[in-house]
């Protein structure tokens, strides 16, 4: 069973502190309720419509005093909507870590292809990512070194990040670990958020089609046609 910390939302101004321990978290897990806008702002977590779940502007994420609960030596993996990649770089600077790299989950469908039923005002998104951040000077742990920056699988309630990241965290980088806006707390870890706790259900409907599974058949993606000819209506 994971440590539980206090609720994060409660009243205005009074978060519940973030959890210790002794040394410092070596490895952070975070998955921020970003707050952002568009022309409609009917896709926007917050709406009123979705009832998804609250969200927080930049300037609280950033605020976040991460630097002390974390050792000297640490690594981070911080989620970010392909929309707000400046605003996570800048999160992860507050937060007391440099950028490295990044590990990308690539959305699929039964099949293997594509699942092209995410969102995106100037291309339709399939893929999220994970922004990498070192804080100190730590190397991942040898597995890594066979490990690709990538995670494969089919998705599940609105924001329901992939059980796989877990896997892939912990062959990569050592504890003792902590998770921020934890929504399904996990085995092993510390984990602290206004939906952390075991016996709270998170917000987040799941749609048909949505309920995760396994990868049943290769995707083969269509072939060229060849030199000279139209796929549609040949030479």
């Amino acid at each position: 069973m994971p440590d539980i910390a206090a609720t994060l939302l409660g009243p205005p101004g009074y978060p519940a502190p973030l959890p210790s321990t002794e040394g410092g978290f070596r490895t952070v897990l975070a998955d921020p309720p970003w707050r952002f806008h568009n022309r409609t702002g009917k896709v926007a977590p917050e709406h009123r419509r979705l009832d998804r779940y609250p969200t927080l502007p930049i300037a609280e994420i950033c605020a976040l005093d991460v630097a002390s609960v974390t050792a000297p030596d640490a690594h981070l993996y911080l989620w970010v909507p392909n929309a707000l990649l400046v605003e996570g770089l800048r999160v992860m600077e507050a937060w007391g870590f440099r950028y490295t790299s990044n590990i990308v989950w690539a959305k699929r469908r039964r099949d293997g292809g594509p699942d092209g039923r995410g969102v995106g005002f100037y291309f339709r998104n399939v893929t999220e990512l994970i922004l990498f951040g070192v804080r100190g000077s730590m190397r991942t742990l040898a597995p890594a070194r066979s490990r690709v920056n990538m995670i494969e699988t089919r998705k599940r309630e609105h924001s329901r990040k992939p059980d796989e990241q877990y896997d892939l965290i912990e062959d990569c980088s050592p504890g003792p670990y902590l998770e921020l806006f934890a929504r399904y707390p996990h085995p092993g870890w510390t984990v602290w958020g206004d939906e952390a706790h075991p016996d709270i259900e998170p917000k987040g409907r799941q749609h048909s089609g949505y309920a995760g599974g396994e990868i049943t058949r290769p995707y083969r993606p269509p072939k060229p046609a060849p030199r000279g000819q139209s796929a549609l209506f040949g030479p």
